[in-house]
């Protein structure tokens, strides 16, 4: 059998409704999420109640998704299933470095919130917004985005798909540019121009949180964003990566290829929605990539693990 890891969701991935089946059916999820209700009261409303509207709102979304993200691996882990390593995509790094012991999960909470907040100031200083670029190579989408000014590419999704983050006017020049070279750019349901130079305010105050919560050595081998690599073992560099996350490009797709390369053919994704699902399938169409985020999703990851396994 090949090796396993999980992927954690991001920002975007919200939904209304998020993790309610696998909340009334697993009790280790009822555990997790009732613990993290008692910390930030409403939550378990918002995440199954709670409207569109409500849920896009950085301060909102980033406990949310943080909360189902561990929901989900904390279902799995119960039934038996444990990951050779991990990722999180951007807000889906914390809970990736709290999975793995680098932080407990109050501390991964009150960051997740901390930084929900430093996100949502960093945006009304630097008001912008973000597009997802397709059907263009990630070069071609790095010289449009220099030739449009004010946006820089900050997610390497796939090989046709790169997200551009920056000011509203930036965004508007890159539109013309990527239509006028046969792509096309999509609005992305986010409040802010997120892992870009925009977001500086929000690193310089990540850095000042995790300098008087410093992170742990991690128990299982996560993957940063930043770099594509394993998260290295001094305490100060795990610190500095993730506090540059905020504003640095995420590299999904180079995460995706060095785990295949690495033996990895099985990848689990934890969280609200598919959407790493997807930009795995695409990036290695040879693995298996599953959603664990319902109750029919875990019940389909238990049947094939248990199915490689005999």
């Amino acid at each position: 059998m090949g090796k396993v890891a999980f992927l954690f969701s991001g920002q975007g991935a919200q939904h209304p409704g998020m993790g309610k089946g696998l909340y009334d059916r697993e009790p280790a999820v009822r555990e997790l999420m009732d613990a993290l209700d008692h910390e930030m009261p409403g939550l378990l409303e918002l995440c199954f109640d709670g409207s569109k509207e409500d849920l896009q709102k950085t301060e909102n979304t980033q406990p949310c998704v943080f909360a189902l993200d561990l929901a989900c691996a904390r279902a799995l882990v119960a039934r038996g299933i444990k990951p050779d390593a991990v990722a999180g995509f951007s807000l889906g790094e914390v809970a990736a470095l709290t999975f793995a012991g680098a932080l407990s999960l109050s501390e991964g909470f009150a960051l997740v919130r901390h930084r929900g907040e430093l996100m949502a100031q960093a945006s009304e200083q630097n008001p912008g917004g973000m597009r997802a670029v397709v059907k263009l190579d990630a070069s071609t989408i790095e010289e449009l985005a220099e030739r449009a000014g004010d946006c820089w590419p900050v997610n390497y999704n796939s090989a046709q798909q790169t997200s551009v983050a920056g000011l509203p006017e930036g965004l508007e020049r890159l539109d013309v540019l990527v239509r006028e070279a046969g792509g096309r750019s999509l609005p992305v349901k986010v409040s802010g121009a997120f892992h870009s130079p925009l977001m500086l305010p929000a690193t310089e105050g990540l850095r000042a949180w995790l300098s008087e919560h410093p992170l742990a050595p991690t128990q299982t081998t996560v993957i940063a964003n930043v770099t594509a690599e394993p998260y290295p073992v001094e305490i100060a560099e795990m610190n500095e990566l993730l506090a540059s996350q905020a504003s640095h490009p995420v590299r999904w797709q180079q995460t995706v290829e060095m785990l295949v390369s690495q033996g990895f053919d099985s990848f689990i994704e934890c969280g609200p929605g598919k959407t790493l699902t997807g930009l795995v399938s695409r990036t290695a169409p040879d693995v298996w990539a599953q959603p664990a985020e319902t109750p029919e999703q875990l019940d389909k990851v238990l049947e094939h693990l248990e199915g490689s396994q005999a």
